[in-house]
């Protein structure tokens, strides 16, 4: 705690938040997440390798063309895998690369704080939300 406190009194530019590095992790990280369906389509995978028809199955509103524009850019950003559909056992299937797995524990931790968010807002009237 005591760290927490000091870094507060630091000037903000030698604050550890603060900082280019930190500031250039946070957009890397929100380039492979950003989106509305990318942190769905990790979620599906969680569980385990799925095909291309599982996972629109699964998320029911996005269209084809979507998930495979989604399912390009997470392969690309490293967060997913394809292997070749000739591979036997495989068949094509989506599955997290171990950066993608990283993710579970991110993703949980925004459910939870999802969750707490929305308690909070529904508990608190709009005009203290400065609406």
């Amino acid at each position: 705690m005591n760290r927490v406190i000091h870094q507060m009194e630091l000037e903000p530019e030698d604050h550890e938040l603060c900082k280019k590095a930190f500031v250039m992790a946070i957009r890397d990280a929100l380039n492979v997440v950003s989106g509305k369906w990318k942190l769905a389509i990790i979620c599906t995978l969680l569980s385990g390798p799925k095909g291309f028809a599982d996972i629109e199955r699964l998320l029911a509103t996005i269209s084809p063309r979507m998930l495979a524009r989604e399912l390009r850019e997470l392969e690309v950003n490293g967060a997913i895998t394809r292997p070749d559909p000739a591979q036997p056992g495989r068949g094509g299937r989506y599955e997290l690369t171990p950066s993608g797995k990283a993710l579970e524990k991110v993703v949980f931790m925004l459910a939870d704080w999802g969750k707490e968010h929305r308690a909070l807002s529904a508990s608190t009237p709009a005009s203290d939300h400065g609406v």
